[in-house]
């Protein structure tokens, strides 16, 4: 039977996502009912300009006072899509102290101080829920802190940027530069007027702190996230790619160590082989790969941004987060048990691929690999070519074993030193072998 009186709910933000969430709950409100056992009613809106024009919103439930609105005492359920660290951190805490439980959007919050709000929806028994808040639409986090709670995940592999993953496919496939990708990007809306966020891997990075801490049960800040953007992948770097039968994506990477003692959290660009279930995402779409120990290889591919997939994550929160309400108990809370360390980025060992500017002249090569064996890295394979017309210079690039980027970082800048090496024209990591 269903439960005449209605949740209330309250949207904090109306901007791409939050219109969206709001014309979902109106235009479905008898299938959203049906879902979750009892009626669901938007009784407030905050947002900035009130004057806006907001279709399909009774004016009514416009306000600016956003901290009035979630300490209303009657408000089941607050849905946070403002972003930022405040007054978003203070308004969810305070939802929580005054009755309401919580789905959120906020990667930057969740990623720098999820630790508090996860204890604060402890101490007042409330939900705190957030599958938009990682790859959009893609069903990803339930199924980490759900699905896989009973396994052990390994490794986390993801595309979680569709800004940059457009990018480098244009780059790749069109051959346009970067800033020609980007003007793309920008006028297709998938860019914002200042893309930093996203060209320099602040976003991404944001994602990969959460995926972490969510697949090996420990607390990884955003601080502990090694990143780099995607500004300096150049067309000779897609061109080395494809002749090794490889793409460039700018990846997620989330590892447990061999002997489980520690992860690691990165994002960077890499070279991927073609193989890869990765190099095939395209355009702004998003996938992450799971690796775990029973499971085996899981996939996720989706839509990872945009108001309508956003909308639809923050709308399966809201079903379950009823749920709860309804049956008086509380979801999967926070499952740092482990409180793992996160180690440093020089201690990830992986594969480099190194484009070097060499003076075309006998005993180069010999140079070279005494610098690699002196760092103790192995090298896989060497490919030379002299250029017409350059003045005495030749293009050496090589590929390694796998070895610590600590000894790899260090090979490089003692490549730098040789008289003979001209200039480090790429450095990229090589990955998914």
């Amino acid at each position: 039977m269903m439960r005449t009186r209605p949740l209330k709910v309250a949207l904090l933000g109306c901007g791409v996502v939050g219109s969206e969430v709001a014309r979902i709950m109106t235009t479905h409100a008898d299938d959203l009912a049906a879902r979750i056992g009892a009626p669901v009613e938007l009784a407030g809106v905050a947002v900035r300009r009130p004057s806006k024009v907001r279709e399909g919103i009774d004016p009514a439930l416009i306000t600016t006072d956003a901290t009035a609105l979630v300490k209303r005492g009657d408000i089941d359920v607050v849905i946070e899509v403002i972003g930022g660290i405040e007054p978003a951190r203070t308004l969810i805490t305070t939802a929580f102290e005054h009755g309401a439980s919580v789905v959120s959007a906020n990667k930057a919050l969740l990623a720098e101080d999820g630790a508090t709000l996860y204890a604060a929806a402890e101490r007042y028994g409330r939900d705190l829920y957030f599958e938009a808040a990682v790859a959009g639409a893609i069903p990803l986090i339930r199924p980490l802190r759900e699905s896989l709670a009973g396994d052990k995940v390994n490794r986390v592999l993801g595309i979680v940027n569709g800004t940059t993953n457009f990018i480098l496919d244009r780059m790749d496939s069109a051959g346009a530069g970067y800033s020609e990708a980007l003007d793309e990007a920008t006028a297709l809306g998938y860019a914002e007027a200042d893309p930093t966020a996203d060209v320099e891997g602040f976003d991404a990075a944001a994602k990969a702190a959460i995926l972490a801490g969510i697949a090996f049960h420990t607390r990884v800040r955003l601080d502990d996230v090694y990143r780099e953007g995607l500004t300096e992948v150049t067309a000779a770097d897609m061109a080395s790619a494809r002749r090794m039968g490889c793409t460039v994506k700018l990846l997620a990477i989330c590892e447990r160590a061999a002997d489980g003692r520690s992860v690691t959290a990165r994002v960077h660009p890499a070279m991927i082989p073609l193989s890869h279930p990765l190099a095939s995402v395209r355009e702004a779409y998003n996938a992450v790969f799971v690796e775990a120990e029973a499971a085996g290889q899981l996939m996720f591919y989706g839509p990872g941004a945009g108001g309508s997939p956003t909308a639809s994550a923050v709308l399966g929160d809201l079903v379950a987060v009823c749920r709860n309400k309804l049956a008086e108990s509380t979801g999967p809370g926070e499952s740092a048990y482990t409180q793992l360390p996160v180690s440093p980025m020089g201690d990830v060992v992986t594969r480099y691929h190194i484009s070097l500017d060499v003076a075309d002249k006998p005993g180069v090569l010999a140079q070279v690999a005494t610098v690699f064996a002196e760092h103790g890295v192995s090298i896989d394979t060497v490919r030379q070519q002299g250029r017409p017309d350059s003045g005495g210079e030749a293009s050496l690039v090589v590929v390694t074993h796998r070895a610590p980027d600590a000894a790899l970082s260090g090979t490089v800048e003692a490549l730098r030193k040789l008289d003979t090496v001209r200039g480090v024209a790429s450095i990229m990591r090589v990955e998914g072998e």
